[in-house]
């Protein structure tokens, strides 16, 4: 399983561990994942997903799972949230 968040494709990152003496090493930032359960008001259906808590926030503060991707442009989305925008802009 991949380390990406499956709404806004938000991934793992990498940078520099500095030492007191300024010596830099490699690694890897990686993003807060989650597994939640989020209901879609208009389909009446509950998507699984593994988000990170910075969208879990954006998803809250819109008002839910269908107001969130209804408001953010599909370049910001993954394909994953872009086929369930589809699905709740048809019902």
């Amino acid at each position: 399983m991949s380390k990406k968040c499956e709404i806004s494709g938000t991934g793992v990152m990498s940078g520099n561990n500095v030492s007191h003496a300024n010596n830099r090493t490699r690694r890897r930032f990686l993003p807060n994942l989650q597994v939640v359960s989020l209901l879609s008001e208009k389909l009446g259906k509950v998507f699984k997903l593994k988000i990170c808590s910075k969208t879990l926030r954006s998803i809250e503060h819109n008002g839910g799972l269908d107001a969130y991707l209804e408001s953010t442009s599909n370049s910001k989305l993954s394909a994953e949230a872009v086929k369930i925008k589809k699905q709740i802009s048809k019902a």
